[in-house]
């Protein structure tokens, strides 16, 4: 497995990371249903077979499933807390400081944890109103009380809109940015990620296979790339082709799909970097022409 500094947290993070989503939403077509019996131990044996090859971060929300996945994160944390950083998420907009604390501890509660090593503020879109709310009045207050009291490490926040939080990562009030950024979501790039890298802040990438969105996609519109190349290998590669990115949450159900996943992070190494590659028509035709000696 290969590792990444997420920042200034100074977490040495595997570049692909448990998303617990999967362990609160139900796929009849594909027989996935973590609610019932044997669905919650195929998840609980999904997330030790993660942990047996070397991944060691996960991260949930206690949104997913009403606090459903963190109570099968929360199976395995009994013995293995100590292998891997833990991340969860706790409602800021319209919360006072007192529901922040009290939801952050009910989901430790559910983790079977003293601590998590990244609390995130679980967001969409951040308004100016939403931003001014987090932090002066009342919710950052609250994770910071947190903080000192040991059962937080660090501060983070996720967002759907990439340019919406561009004002909270640059108060330097956090230490982790999630966002939603892949082949077909690339806002992302053109300012959040390099704001990200000037403030030291970590980057964890949400969504990164597209929600499935890209094979959608591609069934209705172009269905023989389906055959041609596999689309949710392109956009892992396409991730861990960007500097800026630290860690990939990854919706993992099946052991099967923890070998997969980590074979292919083991075995791809990068030829360019994403961060480099031209966002505007100008600097395509410019960096075209260099390329062929104009």
């Amino acid at each position: 497995m290969k590792y990444a500094v997420l920042g200034r947290t100074g977490l040495k993070a595997s570049r692909l990371a448990v998303g617990g989503y999967v362990f609160a939403g139900v796929n009849k077509a594909r027989g996935w249903d973590p609610y019932s019996a044997e669905g919650r131990q195929t998840a609980i044996g999904t997330i030790h077979a993660a942990l047996d090859a070397g991944i060691n971060y996960i991260d949930t929300a206690p949104s997913y499933g009403n606090g459903h996945s963190e109570s099968i994160i929360g199976e395995v944390m009994r013995t293995r807390r100590d292998e891997c950083f833990l991340a969860t998420k706790v409602a800021g907009h319209g919360q006072d400081k007192a529901a922040v604390i009290r939801n952050v501890e009910e989901s430790l509660k559910r983790l079977r944890s003293d601590y998590v090593d990244v609390i995130q503020f679980h967001g969409g879109t951040y308004s100016a109103a939403d931003t001014n709310h987090i932090l002066n009045e009342g919710p950052l207050d609250a994770l910071l009380t947190l903080r000192e009291q040991g059962k937080v490490r660090w501060l983070g926040l996720t967002t759907e809109d990439a340019y919406s939080a561009l004002d909270l990562v640059e108060s330097d009030q956090f230490g982790l940015v999630q966002v939603n950024y892949s082949l077909i979501h690339q806002s992302a790039s053109l300012h959040l990620l390099d704001s990200a890298v000037r403030k030291n802040v970590g980057v964890a990438v949400m969504r990164p296979m597209t929600s499935g969105i890209l094979q959608r996609l591609l069934e209705r519109l172009e269905p023989s790339w389906l055959e041609a190349a596999d689309p949710f290998e392109v956009c892992l590669k396409f991730l861990l082709s960007d500097s800026r990115v630290g860690v990939i949450n990854v919706g993992m159900r099946w052991p099967s799909e923890v070998q997969r996943n980590v074979a292919l992070v083991d075995r791809y190494e990068p030829s360019f970097d994403i961060a480099e590659l031209p966002r505007l028509t100008a600097k395509i035709y410019e960096t075209d022409d260099a390329a062929n000696g104009f």
